[in-house]
């Protein structure tokens, strides 16, 4: 299951994942992480602790992201781990959500 931590400083969000984002994740990340993050200026989702994305997982990103960057809000993704990011690229991810989104 997966859990998050937001850390705040004013408008800058460092959003925290842990474990593996997935169909399961799709609750957490629509109800309670995406309403959070819509009042953020700039939101940072650190992959650093998320050993496994799947197709769903993917797709809830691409939402997340595309919601955020509707709402204005600059976001970066960083700290995905070799596998999860070889996935991503794969799936051309980078260049569905912009390369300058993953650092």
């Amino acid at each position: 299951m997966l859990k998050y931590n937001v850390l705040k400083e004013g408008k800058i969000y460092q959003v925290i994942l842990t474990g593996d984002f997935d169909i399961e994740s799709t609750e957490v990340i629509n109800e309670a992480l995406i309403p959070e993050l819509m009042v953020a200026d700039k939101v940072n989702i650190n992959f650093e602790e998320v050993p496994f994305v799947d197709s769903s997982g993917m797709g809830l990103l691409i939402t997340l992201v595309n919601k955020l960057k509707e709402n204005r809000t600059k976001v970066t993704i960083s700290n995905v781990n070799d596998e999860v990011y070889g996935i991503f690229d794969l799936l051309q991810l980078p260049e569905i959500l912009g390369k300058e989104v993953f650092h």
